[in-house]
């Protein structure tokens, strides 16, 4: 598991699961029931959260093993595993290190969280190990806008954003980083999106992307 001190950040988590309940009224469960439709067998999410994504697994899906570093939030995923209409085993670890076997998973999950990870290249590289041969990564991400007005203004805000939301960079180029990583992009939508009434509309990307080899 490692030392996973850096990754409490306890004042952004009480805060987190406050937004994600409006959130999810806001559209963002939508978003989550397309993200996950259609998976089947046994799934690694990163970055769980306070497990909002765990009631929209399909029953095709025999094993969701939740992997979240920061204790409140991953306390509020033991909670919510329990109402899950899928099995969910919660874990404690990080995506630059994911605590489960190579090749044993036939998808991996990533949804708002490329965003605050310290190092993308990394955990993609954790995907591409724990993913089998023609495995998916599904995605959804907020991302850097390609407008320059609004992508500029990503840049310049980044800074104190990264402070104030638990490590979140709103300018990265996602889907730039997952094709470097060498996994393929099969499917790929960009839409604005508003997650909760205090913040502005934000470009996301949403789709999946395969593991050569199958």
């Amino acid at each position: 598991m490692g030392d996973l001190s850096k990754f409490q950040r306890p004042r952004f988590a009480r805060a987190y699961e406050r937004m994600s309940a409006a959130s999810e009224r806001s559209g963002t469960a939508g978003h989550r029931q397309r993200l996950l439709s259609g998976l089947a067998g046994r799934v690694v999410e990163i970055g769980a959260g306070n497990g909002m994504n765990f009631r929209h697994y399909p029953p095709e899906v025999r094993e969701v093993v939740a992997v979240e570093p920061e204790d409140l939030l991953r306390s509020a995923a033991e909670r919510a595993a329990g109402d899950a209409p899928v099995p969910v085993r919660v874990v404690a670890g990080h995506g630059g290190a994911l605590p489960v076997e190579d090749d044993g998973f036939d998808a991996v999950v990533v949804s708002l969280v490329l965003c605050s990870v310290p190092d993308q290249a990394a955990v993609l590289a954790e995907v591409r190990r724990v993913l089998r041969p023609g495995g998916e990564l599904r995605f959804y991400e907020h991302v850097r806008s390609l407008g320059p007005v609004l992508g500029v203004l990503q840049d310049l805000v980044t800074p104190l954003w990264r402070v104030v939301a638990g490590g979140c960079r709103p300018n990265r180029d996602t889907a730039r980083a997952i094709r470097e990583s060498g996994l393929v992009i099969e499917e790929h939508t960009r839409f604005s999106h508003k997650p909760v009434p205090s913040t502005p509309a934000l470009p996301h990307i949403l789709g999946r992307a395969r593991k050569p080899g199958a």
